[in-house]
């Protein structure tokens, strides 16, 4: 195993790795506290991934933070959850420009208050000239909702008659997907020990590798995140092919 991120080489190196960050209220039940201060203690390991892939060379981070089916959560722990994320654009967005991050959130933000959009363009607006990481918060976000949204893109050039049915193929949908300019997802983690997507980024991980941990988020640091990127630089990613070195099948 290696023991940093500095020992694989570029080629072995994830480009874009996305998190579920799952575990959060399991978390704080464990210590009789409330799900929110396990959201809190989250945020200290969102921390730690961002450092670790800034330091690592990562081109993309994406972090799963809200679901679209997370309005279905007790109404006070919504609430509190929203003021957390308030919370940590104010507190967090200085210090990600001062690394050189550039911050973008994907999902359908319309949801949100106004005084949550105004914090959301703040931050992205502070970071957009940035050129290291690209970290994607995905909140409101659904990988269902992505590519009916995206469909519906195409289906409005149609209309308008600026694209032919005929051109309507994979290409065409892929360019109105969130994240469409950024590296494919090579890597996906959940914490938390379940093994599901969770309708996360259903088209972006067609051919991603996967990475699950019993380690709930607010426990999971850099060594975690090595271990995943450890874990992914021993896969052969053959995208449907065969095996370099098999035969071919008589």
């Amino acid at each position: 195993m290696n023991s940093s991120g500095e020992n694989l080489s570029e080629s072995m190196m994830p480009k874009h790795v996305a998190i579920i960050m799952d575990g959060n209220g399991r978390w704080a039940k464990q210590r009789g506290k409330f799900r929110i201060t396990g959201h809190r203690a989250g945020v200290e390991s969102v921390r730690s991934s961002v450092r670790f892939a800034v330091k690592n060379k990562i081109s993309s981070l994406t972090l799963y933070a809200f679901s679209s089916e997370n309005w279905k959560r007790p109404e006070k722990e919504v609430s509190s959850l929203m003021d957390l994320f308030v919370f940590a654009l104010d507190n967090e967005v200085k210090n990600l420009h001062k690394n050189n991050v550039k911050l973008k959130i994907i999902g359908d933000v319309s949801r949100f208050s106004e005084t949550l959009r105004k914090r959301i363009d703040k931050a992205e607006a502070l970071t957009a000239d940035n050129t290291g990481l690209q970290l994607n918060i995905a909140a409101n976000y659904g990988g269902r909702w992505d590519i009916v949204n995206s469909v519906k893109q195409v289906y409005g050039k149609v209309s308008r008659g600026e694209l032919s049915i005929d051109d309507v193929d994979e290409c065409a949908i892929s360019q109105h997907i969130c994240m469409h300019d950024q590296e494919n997802v090579d890597l996906v983690i959940r914490t938390g020990g379940e093994h599901r997507i969770s309708n996360f980024l259903l088209w972006q991980v067609a051919y991603a590798e996967f990475y699950f941990t019993n380690v709930l988020w607010p426990d999971f640091d850099e060594t975690v995140f090595q271990s995943a990127v450890d874990a992914f630089s021993q896969r052969e990613r053959r995208y449907g092919g065969a095996e370099s070195d098999d035969e071919l099948v008589k």
